[in-house]
């Protein structure tokens, strides 16, 4: 693979470019970038979905499934993390000897002409880069943006925009995040994750201190100060020349919220700089932690110069991401979530929003870990984070991309669980009939995990009103 070839814009415009695997979050949203530059974009991708509809319908040669002939006449291949080495597309381009880059790096060269903002953290990045993305379109500066879920609102997860700044989720799962070099960065927060990829904690405050480092000179970099992990990173940082802003709710922050006020369905709270009121920061999604991510949005878009009162109403107007705690649908008073949550941490909260909904309703559960190595370092803190809910069902894990580990499965965490509150049951079909027969009117559903057991949300509604 070919990571150190460079081209500006204006080069890249010239390449035929295919892209292998386009139909996922990253990938799909540096192709609706570039097809709205105009360039020229071929991709394949596995399976067909309604990813690769649209990009058809904006102009991308698209194929199912992965062929050499694919290839046709291309320039440049971009990749992503996912491609496996026998994939008969990358086998071919490097036969061809075709340029064959990271979608990071890709996504680097879309961001290097502009004033570019990459969010990073464990947690949270998804809806602290759309809620930036939706505050700064309400203070008319139409960014260019790349995330990687779809913002409820706009209905996509990525645009070419006419302004001067670009907005960027910045996955740090693979160290692929260092390639971006932006102008000024979020930190939400910072704990072991991507266990397949980092071998301990140390390994995860390495990689976000290159990061740091590789924020643009005079740069800036807005980053939690309540949170545990990002004060131990913050001690690693040398550099004089990096503005820091720091958000949360202790005294010490730059960036302030208290008077919190957690309602089923929406959240509040006051803001202040330094000490400064600003007004009040009023929510359409729950949850303390949407508030954290929210002050993480203004106080960046406040960095850049952005008007307070045009940022409080364009956060005010933001409606949540898809697979966020996205409310599916409701019957007989029973209402289904869906939500990506794959860490313990994130399901903590998740369930905390998820029993402030339900109030005097249960909160029943269908959580699909996600890869076998998470699933094994994590089992007894997903049993802890489980037990806030009333029942859970376990599917058995979602491999991704990783072969099985012997003796680890969604026993792991049952075992760890209250028999009274936990089922494993591998069968999407049979959960599916008894969390529905289980549920009672004020109750909450959730469907929870990184894989296909976000297919759920449908099919319970439909069992629910069947019953």
């Amino acid at each position: 693979m070919n990571l150190n070839s460079e081209y500006s814009l204006a080069q890249l415009s010239k390449l035929k470019i295919h892209f292998i695997g386009i139909g996922g979050a990253g990938m799909s949203g540096i192709a609706r970038i570039m097809l709205a530059k105009g360039f020229v974009i071929s991709g394949s991708d596995k399976n067909d979905s309604p990813m690769l509809t649209s990009l058809k319908a904006l102009g991308a040669n698209i194929h199912v499934g992965h062929n050499k002939e694919n290839l046709g006449q291309a320039e440049l291949v971009i990749i992503s993390a996912a491609i496996m080495d026998s994939n008969p597309e990358l086998i071919a381009a490097k036969a061809k000897s075709i340029p064959i880059v990271a979608r990071a790096t890709a996504l680097a060269w879309l961001m290097s002409e502009s004033t570019s903002v990459a969010v990073a953290g464990t947690h949270g990045k998804t809806t602290t880069t759309a809620m930036l993305t939706v505050a700064l379109q309400s203070a008319g500066v139409d960014p260019s943006f790349a995330i990687g879920g779809t913002i409820n609102t706009a209905g996509t997860n990525a645009h070419s925009g006419s302004g001067s700044i670009f907005v960027a989720e910045a996955d740090e799962s693979d160290g692929s995040f260092l390639a971006y070099k932006p102008s000024g960065a979020i930190i939400t927060n910072v704990e072991l994750d991507h266990v397949d990829h980092f071998a301990n904690e140390a390994a995860v405050f390495a990689v976000f201190e290159q990061f740091i480092s590789s924020i643009k000179t005079d740069g800036f970099l807005v980053a939690c100060g309540d949170d545990a992990g990002v004060k131990q990173l913050l001690t690693q940082v040398k550099r004089s020349d990096l503005r820091i802003f720091l958000y949360g709710e202790s005294s010490s922050n730059d960036f302030r919220i208290d008077r919190i006020k957690l309602d089923p369905t929406t959240s509040s709270a006051v803001i202040s700089i330094t000490g400064r009121k600003i007004g009040e920061l009023n929510l359409a999604v729950v949850g303390k932690h949407n508030l954290l991510n929210a002050l993480a949005a203004f106080a960046t878009a406040t960095a850049m110069g952005i008007p307070e009162d045009k940022l409080l109403n364009g956060l005010a107007s933001f409606t949540g991401t898809r697979r966020r705690f996205e409310l599916k649908g409701e019957v007989s008073g029973v209402k289904v979530i869906d939500d990506y949550g794959h860490h313990p941490t994130e399901i903590a909260v998740t369930l905390t929003a998820a029993k402030n909904l339900a109030q005097a309703g249960r909160v029943l559960v269908v959580f699909q870990p996600h890869r076998y190595s998470r699933t094994a370092v994590f089992a007894a803190e997903f049993a802890k984070a489980l037990a806030a809910a009333d029942f859970t069902y376990l599917l058995e894990v979602y491999a991704a991309s990783e072969k099985p580990i012997s003796g680890v499965s969604s026993l792991l965490i049952a075992r760890g669980m209250k028999s009274e509150q936990v089922k494993f049951e591998p069968s999407m079909i049979q959960v599916v009939s008894e969390v529905a027969a289980m549920a009672k009117s004020g109750d909450v559903i959730i469907t929870l995990g990184a894989g296909d057991v976000s297919s759920l949300g449908d099919p319970i509604l439909q069992a629910l009103a069947n019953r």
